[in-house]
């Protein structure tokens, strides 16, 4: 498949495809080996023809794939360096890393990939750009606000993959404890639904052609109402997207480049 398609996005487990003429990667390996096996089945894709994990941070949702697909099938692990030594303290093992330095653009194969540094409670977390043959696409969750450099790295994306994490009055009304309440809401969280809309807001463009709204928390946000409240928000500017939910259990709609 030459395109990209969310496996599972939330708090159990975060894992996205790409797929180009010479490339198949993971963005972060949050799932379980099987369960990548069996979601990258559905789109077409043999899990023992990926080329290579790029990871954003060391949450275990975002890297318990790698205790089988890294450590034991021996597929490279894009990282940057501290987050590269979050994964061994995890693993008790060390993968075979391709270490990245955060800000500065590398080449793999066909794709131009830039990491870039965001706010989260992490050792050194990024968020990707991917460039393909003309086309640009942004990959940007687990951040706790949007920064200028956010804003300025995600300008001219074809395709957004976007945190929309929590609606601010479900987390206040949970019945987490506040010690959580406190960490998803501050700088060093997630990104709420309206400031998801003020991030697309700044980044729309006439040909950005379609976002997906990811990593919703499970009970301090519905899809329903992370659509409701970014569509009525961009729609305040006068600006239309098209756009979907990735969801936690099922497989998102794929793009085909």
């Amino acid at each position: 498949m030459i395109g990209f398609c969310p496996l599972a996005s939330g708090s159990k487990g975060n894992c996205v495809y790409l797929g180009t003429p010479q490339l198949k990667l993971l963005i972060d390996a949050g799932l379980s080996a099987r369960a990548t096996k069996e979601k990258l089945a559905e789109i077409g894709v043999d899990f023992r023809e990926l080329d290579a994990i790029l990871i954003t941070h060391e949450h275990s949702d975002h890297i318990q794939g790698l205790k089988v697909l890294a450590l034991k099938m021996g597929i490279p692990v894009f990282a940057n360096h501290e987050t590269a030594k979050g994964i061994v303290e995890q693993l008790h093992e060390c993968p075979k890393f391709k270490i990245f330095s955060t800000g500065e653009s590398f080449e793999f194969g066909d794709l131009e990939i830039h990491p870039f540094n965001i706010q989260h409670d992490t050792l050194d977390p990024v968020a990707f750009t991917l460039k393909l043959d003309g086309l640009k696409l942004g990959f940007c969750t687990d951040l706790g606000f949007v920064s200028t450099l956010v804003l300025h790295q995600l300008q001219a994306c074809d395709y957004l993959y976007v945190e929309a994490n929590h609606q601010p009055s479900m987390v206040h009304a949970s019945s987490r404890p506040m010690v959580y309440k406190q960490r998803v809401l501050s700088r060093n969280g997630h990104l709420s639904n309206e400031a998801c809309a003020e991030l697309l807001s700044k980044v729309a463009h006439p040909n950005l052609k379609h976002v997906y709204l990811a990593h919703l928390s499970s009970e301090c946000n519905t899809p329903e109402t992370a659509l409701g409240v970014v569509k009525d928000k961009l729609q305040s500017y006068g600006i239309a997207l098209e756009m979907c939910v990735a969801p936690q259990a099922m497989v998102s709609q794929p793009i085909y480049f």
